[in-house]
């Protein structure tokens, strides 16, 4: 490894703000150590415990959803990075991890139908969803934790899928902006 590997990297973090940073495999303990790390920051910088609140609801459903669908047979693809940083007045959460080429066009479709929808729209799809369990897959989903995430950050959710060479999964990549400005107010 390149000696300036480290300063390099802790030069990216610093200019990018970002808070955490945790690559690997997760599960439901490494969920709850990346909560507890979050939460002493924000407490280090004083922040609001509204918030702090609307951070962790977006941060939980965030690893919630990393949990439930990383499964692979190959231990590297099922790993995962997760990230919250803040730049001024906008916190963001940013998670990536390896999806089955046959989910991406369902996903991307989803995520599209999410993000036409104005606060009165998702709050109606949300309240479909819940009364109809009918779209609910196997691991309990049917994008109600994507609208969660669109409800509860109040901005688009921002995703891309990159293809993996010589493999069936693409990198699913979502970032969602929480800006403490629409918070407050």
């Amino acid at each position: 490894m390149n000696r300036g590997f480290i300063y390099d990297t802790f030069n990216v973090v610093q200019q990018n703000k970002i808070m955490l940073v945790y690559q690997g495999e997760f599960n439901q303990d490494i969920a709850k150590s990346v909560l507890a790390m979050t939460e002493r920051n924000l407490d280090f910088f004083g922040e609001d415990v509204s918030v702090k609140r609307k951070i962790f609801n977006v941060m939980v459903e965030c690893l919630q959803n990393i949990c439930k669908h990383a499964e692979h047979s190959d231990a590297r693809l099922r790993e995962a990075i997760f990230m919250i940083g803040m730049d001024k007045d906008t916190y963001f959460v940013t998670t990536g991890n390896h999806i089955a080429n046959e989910h991406v066009v369902g996903l991307r479709s989803k995520l599209q139908e999410i993000n036409q929808l104005d606060k009165e729209g998702l709050k109606k799809m949300y309240k479909g969803l819940v009364s109809n369990d009918k779209g609910l897959s196997e691991k309990g989903g049917a994008g109600l934790g994507l609208v969660d995430l669109a409800r509860k950050s109040g901005e688009k959710l921002l995703y891309d899928f990159s293809a993996v060479d010589h493999c069936d999964t693409s990198f699913y990549s979502l970032l969602i902006k929480i800006s403490k400005n629409k918070i407050i107010q």
